[in-house]
């Protein structure tokens, strides 16, 4: 019997007037792998047996601009990255893998098909049926949000790969989550991607319980890996400290790779003829200040056999480093790790290295805030050896994904800001040295205050019409109390009324959305 799995539920569905279709690059994660993970971003015609009764399901494309969808395959591609696995936006790559090893992931505003309330849907073990049952990502459930998307879509190819819900419990076995939401906060939150994983910043693979019970564990790898044609992508670099390490040569030097099991280690030889400062920053791949990233890196320095020193940052997932070192020969041995939320099962992924000898140029950033009301005074302090050309304040609503606000001129040290924004926004200052090295201030928190006003005046306890007075146009949808789609159209400036006189009588949520913003009202029908 076909195992069906949906994702989370969502408690705020946003109503979503249409979608725009964006130009699709043709990307892919390892274009040499023969097993294939297809992110329909286009618009695709459905008709499957194991969908909709058979029925044709015409998919509008996916609301996301050209570098969104660059965005959410990068997220996924390194959910993805510790396997022999292609995950790919070429559907010529799709057509070309192996029936039994190719999944089509669906990334679609259509979901009036499927039950409301959920935000994707796949079988289980669907990866290698050989028929091309695809799995569906629902835009319009996700806010068109570019992280949920993304988690939502590793989640659901999750499911095909063989994979059920991960859960929570606590230590007398009881159960807490059927979804485990994770651990901690900031950059290095956690949670398993197979349960809910919107809300932490480092998501993966787990080995927990499933929602069969505490003792029944789901070791995620071992199943991916051994049951569907494929297994972990070949080790980039040898652990072995000797001459057959890869050398990183000159006064300045980078490199990358990919830890792909929770024992792999890679090492890198370095060479100093002198006595010098030595300024390394070992990261692992991300969308910004880390968020997205898997790997929670770990540095052991070894100077030829004898560990000088370690490094692993309790509150980063990435390494910086400014030491004085003796001429010899030197060694990077890089690997994952766990921290305080998780351990090192799913500390996986790829990285990149960046050093140069030398004194480093900026040695400290610090910025502080204060606020009134919705009004935001930022102000920072900079100890640099070199002049600063550049200075970009970035802004960020949930304090992982961040975005240029303002560039500040290179002599001010404060920056005003008044947000529309309620609740908190998170603040960091990325500055740029003459000699182009980047560095990143401490994340603030400020709390702001904003008077709202209702978009829509509207009717709530009605016999058969349900009057909206709007000063805009505006889309809107109503369902029952249970989620169920009933309606939706397009409203006018000034009074609309919408008609339920065939509805019985009970409680509708009625979601009315103008130029991005949301509207919800729960509506009584007596």
């Amino acid at each position: 019997m076909k195992n069906l799995y949906v994702s989370l539920i969502l408690l705020a569905a946003m109503l979503q007037p249409g979608a725009s279709k964006a130009q699709v690059a043709k990307l892919n994660s390892l274009s040499s792998a023969e097993a294939t993970i297809y992110l329909d971003f286009d618009g695709h015609q459905v008709q499957n047996a194991a969908w909709n009764n058979g029925n044709p399901i015409n998919c509008l494309p996916a609301p996301f601009s050209s570098t969104q969808i660059n965005e959410i395959f990068g997220r996924v591609s390194e959910d993805f990255r510790p396997f022999n696995l292609n995950v790919t936006t070429d559907a010529a790559k799709f057509t070309a893998a192996p029936l039994n090893k190719r999944m089509r992931i669906v990334v679609t505003p259509t979901s009036s098909w499927y039950p409301a309330g959920v935000g994707g849907v796949s079988y289980v073990g669907s990866f290698t049926w050989g028929d091309d049952t695809p799995g569906f990502v629902f835009t319009d459930r996700l806010n068109s949000h570019v992280k949920y998307t993304s988690e939502c879509i590793t989640h659901e190819s999750g499911h095909t790969v063989g994979l059920s819900h991960q859960s929570k419990y606590d230590i007398n076995c009881n159960l807490l989550a059927q979804y485990h939401d994770g651990l901690g906060s900031g950059e290095i939150s956690w949670a398993p991607v197979m349960g809910n994983s919107y809300h932490r910043n480092m998501t993966g693979w787990n080995d927990g319980p499933t929602p069969f019970g505490c003792a029944n564990t789901q070791d995620n790898l071992t199943i991916i890996t051994n049951i569907n044609g494929f297994g972990f992508r070949a080790d980039d670099y040898t652990d072995q400290m000797n001459n057959n390490s890869f050398s990183l040569t000159g006064s300045s030097f980078s490199a990358a790779g990919v830890i792909t099991t929770n024992s792999d280690k890679d090492a890198f030889k370095y060479e100093l003829t002198e006595n010098t400062n030595l300024n390394f920053d070992i990261k692992p791949f991300n969308v910004g200040g880390n968020a997205g990233a898997n790997l929670d890196i770990m540095v052991e320095l070894y100077k030829g056999n004898t560990l000088i020193r370690t490094y692993s940052p309790e509150n980063s997932l990435s390494v910086s480093a400014d030491t004085m070192l003796n001429a010899g020969t030197y060694y990077f041995l890089v690997s994952g790790v766990g921290n305080v939320n998780t351990n090192d099962y799913g500390s996986l992924g790829s990285y990149s290295i960046i050093g140069f000898r030398g004194a480093l140029a900026i040695h400290d950033i610090t910025l502080n805030g204060t606020v009134q009301k919705n009004k935001h005074q930022l102000k920072w302090t900079i100890t640099a050896d070199e002049p600063i050309k550049e200075q970009v304040i970035e802004i960020s609503f949930d304090g992982i994904n961040f975005k240029p606000l303002s560039t500040i001129n290179a002599l001010n040290k404060t920056f005003n800001y008044t947000t529309n924004q309620n609740g908190n926004i998170y603040y960091r200052l990325k500055v740029t040295s003459v000699i182009d090295q980047t560095a990143y201030s401490n994340i603030i928190a400020l709390k702001s205050t904003v008077a709202t006003e209702k978009l829509f005046i509207v009717s709530t306890l009605i016999q058969n019409d349900i009057t909206v007075n709007a000063a805009e146009n505006f889309n809107y949808r109503l369902m029952d109390a249970n989620g169920r789609f009933i309606a939706q159209g397009i409203g006018l400036k000034g009074t609309n009324r919408i008609d339920v006189s065939k509805q019985s009588g009970g409680l509708y949520v009625l979601q009315l959305m103008n130029n991005n913003e949301q509207q919800i009202e729960r509506i009584i029908k007596q």
